[in-house]
């Protein structure tokens, strides 16, 4: 297509095509065109020169990009892809108890500027460091300290977006007067607020129903947040998490927390993961900020890696990790890797209070047969959040003729399920370990596991156990009152399981609410809602599958 109203950096050439043909999921898309837009008056003319097209018959549409580290195939599209990371990087304001962002800032840099001023976004992912801004909106994302601070939708104030028409707007929560004033727009913006006060109004019921029930969501679109405790709209917390399916946001207005001081930490080593209910049960009432966990997959790989790993901290950090994880290279060479490693991590104002967390925590456990440790700094614990937060990195990097392939990666399940779910979920992977070996990580607190498959895509029967385990293990997912994904979301991945998970008639309604905000479909297709022609099915899967 051509350009008539979009008048900034445009490129159809394969090699910059190809650089965004990926992000870490298994799946992968070439772009017919790259775009950088500059401000939110460019997104505006490119969305324009987009629905014009769209009018005309033309299979065009937008799918946005920050820094391609979505697990789903969420920023990948075969159409014209707007890339954030260039030009709209910029931190634009840092408050008391806020910042102002765009999208395409790297939260290592929208980190460094809000710590300036002693506060964080604590809803940051375990790819805080190569992630940005926009997926961590665009995906909701949630992370180690969301046990105790909650995801980013809890963050987010105001979001100024491009709508479908290229007109833009800002969206915050409003007041029942604010809305009724809404409400008499002309245009999309009216037409949104109308339809989606409609939406939600005459299916209060159903939403409340199918709203899961579980710490942390991703699936779908988040209808029962819209509507506020005193009877306004806030449609920035349905964006946030929608992938941009349904409008694209240029600038964002964050809360921000002051975080404590310091930090202690609690080591749990499990050999029978029978006990892990009643661990998780004690260790949860001492209110840790985070409490992880990886198994003995994730530990043994990482012991492997280590001189990988280690390479790229500098000498003096690597000597002393490297020295700390003697015992537990150790561990490998015997043969004594538990199968649980849980890290209950405590933070207070002071290393004492910290450290009186932790001891605590370890007391509540003295009569149960588990081995406990305690790193009373953060400069001790550092290993274990290395392992924690670079495994996968590390497995995607250095594990050859296997790659790494998150299709079950993010499910959710209550923690009093476990004594039940984890056996059955173990006994479940087991008949498949011909095709896979895998890694199991995840936030042990809230119940939300990473389950990392190390597969051979190359091969066709390996290829289709995508498609055989993943309707099973949301099967059990669902039995006990889970989600297909806590922070990852749908994407290409998992779109196609969402009325697996909700049922027919809520998915109606988001395929409602995404002809609401975007009737012509020009937002990132067949994410969230498979509508005609536009992508969301099983066949998308096994189509963009990769095959090494």
């Amino acid at each position: 297509m051509e350009f008539r109203y979009f008048k900034g950096e445009a490129f159809r050439d394969a090699a910059e095509c190809e650089r965004y043909a990926r992000d870490t999921s298994i799946f992968e898309r070439v772009p017919e065109v790259v775009v950088y837009p500059k401000s939110a008056e460019e997104l505006s003319d490119l969305v324009k020169d987009v629905r014009d097209a769209r009018e005309k018959g033309a299979a065009v549409s937008i799918t946005a990009r920050a820094a391609g580290t979505d697990m789903t195939g969420g920023p990948l599209t075969t159409s014209i892809v707007a890339v954030f990371t260039k030009y709209m990087n910029r931190v634009l304001e840092v408050g008391d108890s806020y910042a102002v962002t765009e999208p395409g800032v790297y939260y290592r840099d929208f980190e460094k500027a809000t710590l300036e001023r002693g506060l964080i976004l604590p809803s940051y992912p375990a790819s805080r460091e190569i992630a940005a801004m926009g997926g961590i909106v665009a995906n909701d994302a949630g992370g180690e300290r969301s046990l105790k601070y909650g995801k980013t939708q809890h963050y987010v104030e105001e979001l100024e977006c491009v709508l479908s028409d290229g007109s833009v707007t800002t969206f915050k929560a409003l007041t029942q007067n604010e809305l009724k004033e809404k409400l008499s727009h002309k245009g999309l913006e009216g037409d949104i607020y109308r339809g989606m006060l409609k939406l939600v109004s005459e299916n209060a019921g159903l939403i409340e129903a199918k709203r899961p029930k579980v710490s942390k969501n991703s699936a779908g679109y988040a209808l029962w947040a819209v509507q506020t405790a005193d009877g306004g709209m806030n449609f920035a917390k349905l964006i946030c998490g929608s992938q941009g399916t349904l409008a694209l946001w240029t600038k964002a207005k964050l809360s921000l927390v002051r975080p404590k001081g310091h930090r202690a930490m609690l080591v749990v080593f499990l050999t029978d993961l029978t006990l892990l209910p009643e661990v998780v049960r004690r260790v949860l009432p001492l209110d840790p900020e985070s409490f992880e966990s990886y198994d003995d997959h994730t530990f043994t790989l990482a012991v492997r890696f280590l001189p990988e790993m280690l390479m790229q901290m500098g000498f003096a950090k690597a000597a002393r990790l490297g020295i700390s994880f003697i015992p537990e290279a150790e561990m490998v060479l015997t043969g004594g890797v538990p199968k649980l490693i849980l890290m209950a991590e405590f933070a207070e104002d002071t290393i004492e209070a910290a450290d009186a967390k932790a001891a605590a925590a370890r007391e509540t456990l003295h009569d149960m047969p588990v081995q406990t440790k305690i790193e009373k700094n953060e400069r001790e614990s550092e290993k274990y959040w290395i392992v924690r937060r670079e495994s996968f990195r590390l497995l995607r990097q250095n594990l050859h003729g296997r790659v790494a392939a998150p299709f079950i990666d993010d499910l959710v399940v209550p923690p009093e399920s476990y004594s039940e779910f984890l056996p059955k979920l173990d006994a479940l992977l087991k008949r498949y370990e011909q095709h896979f070996i895998y890694t199991i990580a995840g936030h042990i607190g809230n119940g939300n596991f990473h389950i990392i498959p190390l597969m051979d895509l190359g091969k066709p029967l390996v290829r289709q156990v995508v498609l055989d385990l993943a309707p099973k293990v949301y099967d059990l997912v669902i039995e006990y009152g889970g989600t297909t994904t806590g922070e990852h979301n749908d994407g290409i991945i998992r779109t196609p399981y969402l009325t697996q998970l909700f049922g027919e008639e809520m998915v109606r309604l988001f395929e409602e609410t995404k002809n609401i905000f975007d009737p012509l479909n020009l937002f990132n297709p067949g994410k969230k809602v498979g509508l005609p022609g536009g992508g969301g099915t099983f066949e998308d899967i096994t189509r963009d599958m990769i095959d090494k």
